[in-house]
């Protein structure tokens, strides 16, 4: 746990003007993963957030500006603690960290206090939240009915989902987890596909294996996928089925039609939960108008028992050129 005491002129060399926090760390056996390889860790925080750090033994001193600060200081915290809990803490962590930071100080978007943690524990790793737009999603995920999650790829709607739909099955909350898309080709037309029915719809649902395989040891998915726990189907499976105790997540959902979206809303079942994730700007349907998610969204956001999480660009959370492309393509300058 991080102790901290404040003053403007603890130190001889405090920069004239600026603020100044200390803190102290209990466990200096951590500082050497929360500062990261050759100081790299707090560098970043420097140079993101304008602010001068300097350590010695088991405290930090942060100067500079009071809002920045500010935001070191609970980074540097948050950090510390999930060091603390286990949780690895990466380069990337950082960066996700100031923008949260960023995003809590100029949209208001911030964890409720006592709502559930902003993170994912499954068998393989602890998914923490990097946005705040994702610690939001995290705590729909852990208390409504129906989630719709929107946005463009890369922002995590369906790792997230994924993780914790495993969570829950591990624990036993639920009894089956399933897995679905619809068999709806992106712009390319692949013909015949050879093979059992397993084989022609693999392709189509390849990017959930991959995130399962990310949660579960590679035995776990092989035999749960062989006894039923998981499911990995086409949206066309779902019709006529009642699907109870079951985490259901429907991915690549801007390529339903309304009529094919209610099938799948309906077939909810006792103590179920399902998500829906889905671009509505990378509609693949002959007639991108009519889209079972946009229709979806319209009718049910604000019901209750339904919630609506929206990503944009600034939520990807893969290499940071794959927001900066989706900026491109999505903003006032783009061309159709």
């Amino acid at each position: 746990m991080a102790k901290r005491s404040q003053s403007g002129s603890e130190r001889g060399d405090a920069v004239p003007g600026k603020a100044r926090v200390e803190l102290e760390f209990e466990k200096p056996a951590l500082l050497g993963l929360l500062f990261g390889q050759y100081d790299k860790n707090l560098i970043t925080l420097e140079n993101r957030l304008g602010v001068y750090i300097a350590a010695r033994g088991n405290r930090v001193a942060v100067e500079g500006e009071p809002q920045a600060i500010a935001s070191a200081r609970d980074i540097l915290t948050e950090l510390y603690g999930r060091l603390e809990r286990g949780v690895p803490v990466d380069s990337a962590d950082v960066e996700a960290a100031v923008t949260m930071a960023g995003e809590a100080s100029t949209d208001g978007l911030t964890v409720e206090p006592g709502g559930p943690p902003a993170m994912i524990r499954t068998r393989r790793k602890t998914i923490v939240a990097r946005t705040a737009a994702q610690a939001s999603y995290i705590q729909a995920l852990g208390r409504s009915d129906v989630i719709f999650a929107l946005g463009p790829a890369g922002t995590g709607k369906t790792y997230l989902a994924v993780a914790q739909a495993v969570s829950q099955l591990v624990a036993g909350s639920v009894d089956r987890l399933i897995l679905s898309r619809p068999a709806v080709e992106a712009g390319e037309r692949l013909g015949f596909l050879p093979g059992d029915m397993r084989e022609k719809v693999d392709p189509y649902l390849r990017p959930l294996y991959d995130a399962l395989y990310d949660m579960l040891p590679s035995e776990q998915v092989e035999r749960r996928i062989a006894s039923g726990e998981i499911e990995i189907a086409p949206l066309a499976f779902m019709r006529g089925r009642t699907l109870a105790h079951a985490f259901v997540i429907l991915d690549e959902a801007q390529n339903t039609t309304p009529q094919q979206m209610k099938m799948f809303l309906t077939r909810f079942g006792e103590g179920s939960r399902m998500v829906v994730c889905g671009d509505p700007k990378q509609v693949d349907l002959p007639d991108p108008g009519k889209s079972g998610l946009a229709d979806a969204v319209l009718r049910l956001e604000g019901i209750e028992g339904v919630a609506v999480q929206r990503f944009s660009a600034r939520d990807v959370v893969r290499h940071p050129i794959v927001g900066r492309i989706v900026d491109a393509y999505e903003g006032p300058d783009a061309r159709h």
